[in-house]
């Protein structure tokens, strides 16, 4: 039989085929009128994207490139801040502000929860410069709660520092009401694009704080940034080809309404929350525990295997079987879990495709007591509904 491959990882994530042509066409040199003009629209098209006036940067990097750059523009080694960790990259952003000799506090939850603001509120001093935390945290497929967070910094000298690598796209941020200083993104989440290119919002009062930080940088220096890309430059080559397809995306979720990019990052959150309430209903009704069913992403999915069973299994037999990709649990939650995508260039029926190839390997590999279509019906029910809305 012919085995269509499917992605369903929470990056990379499927790739757009507009902007796979923009890529392979993208054939100019960066130092040309024709690239300026292209960066710069870039530019302005991602700050209606993450939804804020405050600058935005694109760098030609993974999304731990961004982060690390916010590290070493906002701090200067001896300094304390506040990491807020629950997850693989909670944990990231603790090894990053150690490597630049800031003194670290965490508030720190286990794999599959969200912090209590209250937590966070207690833990919260006036000599912290940043709290550093995940809108989305992709290893356990939980959301935190940016906006409460951020009520608890406005108004203080502390700088808030988002990852949303994951969390752009799939939820709605207020970057600019909420107050948050630092929003990071990746091309090869919600923007359907390979990996290669990270963007970040920075506030004006994180721009004042890079004037006295005192952490060396060189290739991720955001002041330099700044100063070329309002030219439409980079300092260092970018990633033409990739500019050239984030482009491509940014016009087609535009396109999805009728032109209005603002009003198409809402389809494409709105898209990405229906498709993840839909999988996680399909997978309660085979059977399955979710692994965060308190604070869910609408990003990915995450789903614990019955007791003595390895996801490992489940992820190896989607892919023999189906040609079908999704993740595995990572660092202690590895066998335990497995994770399934839903930002980006996913649709319904994508979601049904995952839930038919599930219901076999529930059967089949876990042994769970399966009627062939019950998950995908009650993915069903979940989308119409939501279509009927």
């Amino acid at each position: 039989m012919i085995h269509k491959t499917r992605l369903f990882t929470p990056g990379p994530t499927p790739l757009l085929p507009a902007a796979q042509f923009a890529m392979a066409a993208a054939d100019i040199h960066h130092r040309t009128p024709e690239f300026r003009a292209l960066f710069q629209k870039v530019l302005a098209q991602l700050k209606v994207f993450v939804g804020t006036q405050n600058d935005v940067l694109l760098l030609s990097c993974s999304g731990t490139g961004a982060m690390e750059a916010s590290v070493s523009n906002l701090t200067s080694p001896g300094d304390r801040v506040l990491v807020l960790t629950a997850g693989k990259f909670g944990e990231r952003w603790t090894d990053l502000a150690k490597a630049f000799g800031c003194q670290v506090d965490v508030v720190e939850k286990p794999y599959g929860q969200t912090f209590d603001l209250a937590e966070v509120k207690a833990a919260l001093k006036p000599e912290h410069k940043a709290i550093f935390m995940q809108a989305s945290e992709t290893s356990t497929a939980v959301t935190h709660d940016v906006e409460g967070v951020a009520k608890l910094v406005k108004g203080t000298g502390t700088l808030l520092v988002v990852d949303g690598i994951t969390g752009l796209g799939t939820q709605t941020f207020d970057v600019d009401g909420w107050g948050v200083d630092v929003l990071i993104g990746g091309s090869q989440k919600a923007l359907m694009i390979p990996p290669g290119l990270a963007y970040l919002s920075v506030s004006e009062k994180a721009w004042a704080a890079m004037e006295t930080s005192k952490n060396p940088r060189y290739y991720f220096d955001l002041r330099k940034e700044r100063k070329n890309q309002v030219k439409g430059e980079t300092a260092y080559t970018p990633a033409v080809a990739l500019v050239a397809g984030m482009g491509a995306s940014l016009d087609y979720i535009a396109g999805q309404a009728g032109g209005d990019l603002e009003k198409g990052r809402i389809a494409l959150i709105d898209n990405a929350q229906v498709n993840a309430k839909a999988t996680r209903a399909g997978l309660v009704a085979l059977g399955f525990t979710l692994f965060a069913p308190t604070s869910p992403s609408a990003a990915a999915t995450a789903v614990l295997v019955p007791e003595g069973k390895d996801s490992s299994d489940v992820v190896k037999e989607l892919k023999a079987r189906f040609s079908l990709v999704v993740a595995n649990g990572q660092g202690t939650m590895k066998g335990k879990i497995f994770r399934v995508a839903h930002l980006g260039f996913f649709d319904y029926l994508d979601t049904v495709a995952f839930m038919g190839a599930i219901e076999h390997i529930a059967r089949d590999v876990l042994g769970l007591p399966v009627v062939y279509g019950q998950g995908v019906a009650a993915a069903q029910e979940v989308y119409a509904k939501a279509a009927k809305n």
